[in-house]
C-alpha cells in the first residue's frame, strides 16, 4: 500500500539564532520585513511589491533593509535603481541571506559556559544566590541557556552579583521578562562605567524620572519607551548634559513643528544646542531674540531659516560693509534647515 499525504511542506525556516540574538532588539515591522524577505529568499523583489505585500511605506522597507545589513543578518544585499527618472524609479532588492547558517555576529569572545561550567560556579556563594533570587523575580525555574547568561555576565564580564540582582528587579518592574532584555540592560549599563549597585539605582532613578517627563511631553504616557527612544534620552540626559527643561523644550518645539512625537526631530534641535554650547533656557531665549531680529530686520533668509531653534547665527553685516559685531557672537555658528526635515518627514508618510 502506497501512501500519499496531502499536504506538500512548503516552509520557511529561520535560524535559531536569528530569535535568540536578534529578534528581541528589532521592532515589530522589521520582523514582518525580514520573515517576507527570507520567504522569498533568492528572488528579485522590489520595494513596491514588499510595501504592497505588507502595507507598508516604502520607506519603512528601505529602512529595514538597511537595518538588517547593518546588524549582519542580511548579506550580499543590493539595492539597485533600475531607472534614473525620479518619477518612475524602480528599486530592485535581491536577498542572499543564509537561513540555516549563524548570522555575523559583532566581533568579540564571548566564552561558551557549558553545563560543567555552571555547575563549578554552584559553589559560589554569590552566584547560587543570584541564580536563586534571579528566578524569584522571573516566576521562572532557568533553563540552560539562561543559567549561561548569567554566568558570563557574573564571571565573564566580573558584574558583581548585586548589581545584577538590582537589574533583574528593574527590568521586571519595567514589565520586561526576557533573558535576552535582561542580558541587554546588564551590557549596556556596564558599557556606560556603571559599576556598583548605588550606580546603577542612581542612574535607573535619574533616566526613569526624566524619561517619564520626555514620554509625557510627547503625549506617549500610554507605554514605555522603546530601545531607540532610551538611546535618543541616553545622549540627551548623560552625553550632553542637559537639564530636563531643556529637553522638554526640545520637545514641544519638536511637537509644534511636525504635529507629531519625534526624538529625532528634537534630537537635530539638541545636537544644535550642544554645538552652540547652550545651557540653559535664558541662552535658548537669547538665540530667539536674535532670530527674530533678523526676520524683522529682512536679513532672514532660506540658508539660516531654522537657525533660532539651534543657536546658528552669523554676525550681521552693516551698510559700510563691515562685520557689525553684537552681544550673540560668542555662539557657534550652527544652521540647519528644519523645515526641509519636516518635509521630508511629512513626504515619508504618505
Amino acid at each position: 500500500m502506497k501512501v500519499e499525504s496531502s499536504f506538500k511542506i512548503n516552509a520557511t525556516l529561520i535560524s535559531n539564532d536569528f530569535i535568540d540574538e536578534y529578534m528581541a532588539k528589532a521592532n515589530g515591522e522589521y520582523i514582518k520585513e525580514y520573515l517576507y524577505l527570507m520567504r522569498h529568499e533568492g528572488e528579485e523583489l522590489t520595494l513596491s511589491m514588499i510595501a504592497d505585500a505588507l502595507n507598508h511605506m516604502e520607506s519603512d522597507v528601505m529602512r529595514a533593509v538597511t537595518y538588517w545589513k547593518k546588524a549582519g543578518v542580511l548579506v550580499d544585499t543590493k539595492v539597485v535603481k533600475q531607472n534614473d527618472s525620479p518619477a518612475v524609479s524602480e528599486t530592485a532588492c535581491s536577498v542572499g541571506a543564509s537561513t540555516g547558517s549563524k548570522p555575523q555576529k559583532e566581533p568579540g569572545n564571548r566564552q561558551v559556559y557549558t553545563p560543567d561550567k555552571i555547575n563549578g560556579l554552584a559553589g559560589d556563594e554569590d552566584f547560587s544566590q543570584l541564580l536563586y533570587i534571579a528566578q524569584k523575580y522571573m516566576n521562572k525555574v532557568f533553563t540552560h541557556r539562561e543559567c549561561e547568561v548569567f554566568a558570563y555576565l557574573y564571571d565573564g564580564l566580573h558584574i558583581p552579583a548585586e548589581f545584577l540582582e538590582y537589574v533583574v528587579e528593574y527590568c521586571v518592574q519595567e514589565g520586561h521578562t526576557s533573558i535576552r532584555y535582561i542580558e541587554t540592560v546588564a551590557i549596556n549599563w556596564h558599557e556606560k562605567g556603571l559599576r556598583t549597585l548605588e550606580e546603577a539605582k542612581n542612574y535607573s532613578s535619574t533616566f526613569s524620572k526624566d524619561g517619564y517627563a520626555v514620554m509625557r511631553a510627547f503625549g506617549l504616557n500610554d507605554r514605555n519607551p522603546g530601545n531607540l527612544e532610551r538611546d535618543y534620552m541616553d545622549k540627551w540626559f548623560r552625553i550632553y548634559g542637559f537639564t530636563k527643561e531643556l529637553v522638554i523644550e526640545a520637545c514641544n518645539r519638536s511637537l509644534a513643528a511636525t504635529h507629531s512625537p519625534s526624538f529625532q526631530y528634537a534630537d537635530k534641535i539638541l545636537e544644535g544646542w550642544k554645538t552652540a554650547g547652550i545651557h540653559s533656557m535664558a541662552e535658548v531665549r537669547i538665540l530667539d531674540e536674535q532670530h527674530q531680529d533678523r526676520k524683522k530686520n529682512g536679513t532672514y533668509n532660506q540658508n539660516n531659516k531654522a537657525a533660532g531653534q539651534t543657536g546658528g547665527y552669523k554676525n550681521q553685516t552693516g551698510t559700510n560693509g563691515k562685520n557689525k559685531q553684537n552681544q550673540f557672537q560668542n555662539f557657534p555658528q550652527r544652521e540647519i534647515d528644519y523645515d526641509a526635515l519636516v518635509l521630508e518627514q511629512l513626504t515619508e508618510q504618505k
